[in-house]
């Protein structure tokens, strides 16, 4: 559809908007669709509807408690209480939003393909419960392309409705970052329509809630962008990892290198190596562009290189766990380690993707006996592609002192790492958590 024949954003979705009698859905209540139904309840005011398939998140948020540690519970409640946040399994009533916003997973399969089951699901599950007049937007992260490819005729054939003419349709990237502090409203946020009359109607309904709105072209535009704001990072982590590997047989202290480097007022920009990348973004994002540019018979060899860089870094650990093990006549078959953090990153119950998973499963293939203590995931949640039955062991002096070696692979603040070196025979630090320790730094191995 061409933009002549693009009809303008509906009157009635404005001035609901303006009287603040606009109600908006959010499916998918996780780390992206709470705070942002939060912020739509909260911030703006307006009623808000959420929509998601599992049951105890519905339950939680009916009782007016919150299962994502960074998000307090009182905002929920007073939400709930004063009926301007609503949750349901019920899809049904997508027909009473003036807006729905779909913030549901975009993992990657085993073959690190993109699958938008997720997406696709949504979108088979609204499609019927579409009305005129309503805007669709999609916010989980995928490849350029999804919003105009996938979703809309989805929408299209199942609701009878023709996008940007009966209905308007945008996508918008989500750019949450859990445990930050920052509030989601605060946050600029890039809208991407249609058209020109979905970017409209798009730009009126995050304006209500959001400080700053940012417009442009596409919804591919959009959608790309959210590419490259994470492969930025993966890059450059996956530099200052390699770099911490050369370091190392340099014997030179990488994060002392970053530390002055990071003197210099322009044109250089701090990041931290670790164990590997986590989280619902950087691990996943570079292989949703990768995978599209094959389909323009284009190498991402640049990108690829990062993500193999950062994907092979939980066996980098494993390695200098071994040759730290060795260096004290112990075999890392049959040691005892213990995992300090499961999260990905510190002070955050978020697991996705968390390298700290794959450095369980490593040191057991290797015959490691392996136990894990984080204050803030007590116990492994299923996972689709790994199956860890595991819970969280008490930091008890007995643990660090029977342990022959302890790995820190999540830097909680709430861990004592004093303690931890004068109680373990061995630390294997991967976040340089143990830097203000001063006392027993012959038994820290960076890693």
């Amino acid at each position: 559809m061409n933009v002549a024949q693009a009809a303008a954003p509906s009157t009635l979705l404005l001035s609901r908007l303006a009287e603040g009698t606009a109600r908006i859905g959010v499916v998918g209540l996780g780390y992206v669709g709470l705070p942002l139904a939060l912020a739509f309840s909260r911030k703006a005011g307006l009623s808000t509807l959420g929509l998601d398939v599992d049951a105890a998140k519905i339950g939680a948020i009916r009782d007016g408690r919150s299962y994502l540690k960074h998000i307090d519970a009182a905002p929920i409640a007073e939400a709930v209480r004063s009926r301007r946040l609503e949750a349901s399994a019920d899809f049904s009533g997508v027909s009473s939003c003036d807006a729905v916003i779909i913030c549901v997973p975009t993992p990657l399969t085993r073959e690190r393909e993109p699958d938008l089951s997720f997406v696709i699901g949504t979108g088979e599950s609204i499609a019927p419960h579409l009305r005129p007049g309503q805007l669709v937007v999609l916010e989980s992260t995928t490849w350029p392309g999804t919003t105009d490819e996938v979703l809309r005729p989805i929408l299209e054939a199942r609701s009878g409705l023709t996008a940007g003419r009966d209905f308007f349709l945008a996508f918008s990237p989500e750019r949450e970052n859990p445990g930050s502090g920052v509030e989601t409203h605060s946050i600029p946020k890039v809208v991407g329509g249609h058209t020109p009359a979905c970017l409209e109607a798009a730009l009126a309904v995050y304006g209500a809630a959001f400080d700053r709105v940012v417009p442009v072209s596409s919804t591919r535009v959009a959608e790309l962008s959210k590419l490259l704001e994470n492969i930025f990072r993966s890059v450059n982590i996956a530099l200052v990892n390699e770099l911490k590997m050369l370091c190392h047989r340099m014997d030179v202290d990488v994060n002392e290198v970053i530390d002055a480097a990071s003197t210099k007022p322009f044109g250089f920009m701090p990041f931290q190596p670790g164990p590997g990348l986590g989280g619902h973004c950087i691990p996943i994002d570079p292989f949703y562009l990768t995978w599209k540019a094959r389909q323009y018979e284009f190498q991402t060899r640049f990108i690829e290189l990062a993500g193999e860089v950062n994907t092979e870094m939980p066996r980098y650990v494993v390695q200098r766990t071994m040759e730290a093990l060795n260096a004290r006549g112990k075999a890392l078959k049959g040691a005892r380690v213990l995992l300090l953090g499961m999260a990905y990153k510190k002070d955050v119950d978020d697991m996705r993707e968390s390298p700290s998973v794959r450095l369980v499963e490593l040191l057991q293939e290797r015959g490691a006996q392996v136990c894990y203590h984080d204050p803030y995931v007590p116990r492994v949640p299923r996972m689709r592609q790994h199956q860890l039955d595991m819970v969280s062991v008490p930091l008890s002096d007995e643990a660090l002192a029977s342990a022959d070696a302890v790995v820190v692979a999540t830097d909680h603040s709430a861990v004592d790492y004093a303690r931890v070196v004068e109680r373990a025979p061995l630390v294997v630090d991967t976040r340089n958590a143990c830097r203000a320790v001063r006392v027993g730094r012959e038994k820290i191995v960076k890693a």
